[in-house]
């Protein structure tokens, strides 16, 4: 399995904080936020991993990672201009077409160990895996729709959410998804839509997914920052990085 972090827009969400520098350099907790995504995918022995970022401030996110991580194994790719986080995964296709991917948005900070889902995602026929997380505003996320254990529906930031799972930033594709990309259209506002191309894998009927039970946030926002620095410095950074 491969792994890529997306870390690419302007995180004008957060404003001064990335006048200068790439918004996944910005600190949590006295770290990069980029350190929180990277982890993730060591947890579950990824160490093959593309850094997706844009053209603005890349060498930056490079110089950083090579100095801090030389035993990692990265291959960079920038995205020009705001296409979407599935037309920024796109870019990953030469170097991950022939593999499992896990897929992680580089402002995604998750404190459990995802190894045993992502095993069982290997050891069987799924095509898919989505990570889902309760909260208490699912009309912000896109929403997943369960029946009979399966996910039956995803839907964008609906004004009536059918539940209150949330589909997190994490997702674990098989090679498929690259023409997946290549089948849909842009959104109304000119994206090329993850969920567009997680309902796709919906109809197969080979979709799993994992509920999670630890902390999961964006750090994308000054709220949702604080936030997450909030909870980190209660239980400890050695829950989140490795």
């Amino acid at each position: 399995m491969k792994g890529v972090i997306l870390a690419g827009g302007k995180g004008t969400r957060l404003g001064k904080l990335t006048a200068v520098q790439n918004k996944h350099l910005v600190a949590v907790c006295e770290s990069p936020m980029i350190e929180y995504p990277l982890s993730t995918l060591k947890k579950i022995y990824v160490d093959d991993i593309t850094i997706v970022t844009g053209d603005e401030h890349a060498g930056t996110v490079m110089q950083y990672l090579t100095q801090i991580h030389p035993e990692t194994d990265f291959t960079y790719k920038v995205q020009k201009g705001a296409g979407g986080i599935a037309h920024a995964l796109a870019r990953a296709e030469n170097i991950c077409k022939n593999s499992n991917v896990a897929v992680i948005l580089g402002d995604n900070i998750f404190e459990n160990n995802f190894y045993e889902a992502a095993r069982q995602f290997d050891l069987s026929n799924l095509e898919c895996m989505l990570f889902l997380k309760e909260v208490p505003d699912p009309e912000r996320f896109g929403v997943a729709e369960i029946k009979d254990d399966k996910i039956i529906s995803i839907e964008e930031k609906p004004k009536n959410p059918k539940s209150n799972l949330a589909v997190t930033g994490l997702y674990i594709y098989n090679s498929r998804v690259f023409d997946i990309i290549k089948s849909i259209k842009p959104s109304n506002r000119g994206e090329l839509e993850i969920t567009d191309v997680n309902n796709i894998y919906l109809e197969n009927e080979r979709t799993g997914y994992h509920i999670i039970n630890g902390f999961w946030s964006d750090a994308g926002t000054h709220e949702s920052r604080k936030k997450a620095e909030k909870y980190i410095y209660e239980v400890g950074i050695d829950n989140f990085l490795c």
